[in-house]
């Protein structure tokens, strides 16, 4: 990490860099499906490793900050990833797949929210 990103807490970097992995990460799994619909799945299946190399770029280094910087237990990384990949994913279908609004969205969230609650407890 540069001296920049020494100012930002461990936590922090931890979860933006998880963010941003994500970003990638959902476009990798889920974007050929719109952006590649009619190229060959081995076609799509290229192009989403090459995103997903900009997935790992920044998961790799956002798991070993929360681990070793800020903390985190593995558990602890792994249920915040999979609260971020519900932010990410939801707004995502919404607005790029185009995909209905579902209120299974809103008991997925919840669902997490008590996840987050259980790993977190002390």
């Amino acid at each position: 990490m540069t001296a920049l990103s020494s100012s930002i807490p461990f936590s922090l970097q931890t979860i933006l860099l998880l963010a941003a992995s994500n970003v990638f990460m959902t476009m990798a799994w889920y974007g050929h499906l719109k952006n590649l619909a009619t190229a060959p799945w081995y076609v799509a299946a290229l192009v989403s490793w090459g995103i997903a190399l900009a997935e790992y770029l920044l998961q790799v280094p956002a798991n070993r900050i929360g681990f070793q910087q800020a903390g985190y237990s593995v558990a602890q990384l792994k249920i915040m990833q999979e609260v971020i990949t519900l932010a990410v994913f939801v707004p995502f279908a919404l607005f790029y797949l185009k995909e209905p609004l579902k209120l299974d969205y809103l008991w997925a969230g919840l669902c997490m929210v008590g996840a987050v609650y259980f790993i977190f407890r002390n």
